[in-house]
């Protein structure tokens, strides 16, 4: 199973586009939330990162040497949401929950308090013991985004799954130029601090993905019209949303666009539905400011028959993803990985300000 820039994390998409017949993962987690939660937090709200005092500095010591702040072993899963990463503060989103048992997901852990540190590898590569040695960068505390909707915003892929998350954590983490920066988590548990190695983060690796600043790719989007009207053809949620009125190809160029990319059903994730819902909201709270359109992921709804050739001319290797894309053609932001209602608004004020 595979993700693009999703949640509930698998390979990644970069195996989808290599082999077009893999299915969509995102992130997803495991731990015991009576054993590290902050408990006073409200389960699935948002919350403003803590202070960075709240952690330990790293007063320059070496990834072995600031390591030992980890005074206890995790008991929770963290899976980021993203890859593609590019010099400068980038938004570094990931998902926290229960460690699986006998193959059943882990509960969702809502109101955990995360930091995140990095060690930027040299670009000849030393030996384990080297990059061990190498001083760590932070930290970056979590803040928290309720992925909340309104009710009547709520679809049933979102409802009826009891695994779907309630929110998803970001970090604003600067990355100084282009290269391999091994991630860590620390993770307040009950008694103490928890070190949680992630996977390494390849800054500039995906160079074909659109960025700001760039002119948007002409592609065409189907419609509620061009399938008849039935929806299904062109959304896995249930009921399908209605982010499908016009054809992007139509308005790329004259009018804001919110073009989502993900699949509900097949990325298997905690989050995926829950995005579409947040998308299917702003439309409505935004009607007549931008046009909305969500792209899934395989021809047909059928991972069997590959990606589509929208998404790779994107060159997406994960979902979901948001691109905003102003009057002019022109990317004015881009989302990778789940995001609430709040990221959302400010998302398309600032596209549709432009």
């Amino acid at each position: 199973m595979a993700p693009m820039r999703a949640l509930r994390f698998a390979p990644g998409l970069a195996c989808l586009l290599a082999c077009g017949s893999l299915v969509l993962a995102g992130c997803g987690g495991g731990s015991s939330i009576s054993s590290h939660v902050n408990q006073s937090a409200e389960s699935g709200k948002s919350r403003p990162a803590p202070p960075k005092s709240a952690f330990p500095a790293t007063d320059g010591r070496s990834l072995e040497k600031f390591l030992e702040e980890a005074k206890v072993l995790p008991t929770v899963k963290i899976n980021a949401s993203a890859e593609a990463f590019y010099p400068g503060t980038e938004r570094y989103p990931f998902l926290v929950s229960e460690k699986a048992v006998a193959g059943k997901e882990g509960k969702e852990i809502a109101d955990a308090e995360v930091a995140i540190y990095y060690v930027e590898v040299p670009k000849v590569k030393p030996g384990p013991q080297a990059i061990g040695e190498r001083p760590v960068v932070g930290p970056f505390p979590a803040s928290i985004e309720s992925l909340a909707t309104k009710p009547e915003f709520q679809s049933k892929t979102t409802t009826e799954d009891p695994d779907v998350a309630s929110v998803v954590y970001s970090a604003q983490i600067p990355f100084p130029s282009e290269g391999e920066y091994k991630i860590v988590a620390l993770i307040k548990e009950k008694g103490g601090l928890a070190e949680k190695p992630l996977a390494s983060v390849h800054v500039g690796e995906f160079e074909k993905i659109p960025t700001p600043g760039e002119k948007a790719p002409l592609i065409q989007t189907p419609t509620a019209k061009s399938v008849g009207g039935d929806l299904a053809k062109i959304s896995t949620r249930v009921p399908p949303d209605t982010q499908n009125k016009v054809n992007y190809a139509d308005v790329l160029g004259k009018e804001p666009i919110l073009l989502l990319f993900t699949t509900p059903k097949f990325c298997q994730s905690r989050a995926c539905g829950p995005v579409v819902d947040v998308a299917e909201q702003a439309q409505h709270e935004f009607e007549g400011k931008a046009n909305f359109i969500h792209m899934e992921i395989y021809n047909d709804n059928d991972p069997s028959k590959g990606v589509r050739p929208q998404v790779r001319r994107f060159h997406l290797p994960t979902e979901p993803w948001l691109f905003a894309i102003n009057r002019e053609g022109v990317i004015s932001a881009t989302i990778e990985g789940a995001f609430g209602t709040n990221l959302m608004r400010k998302t398309v004020d600032r596209v549709i300000s432009e």
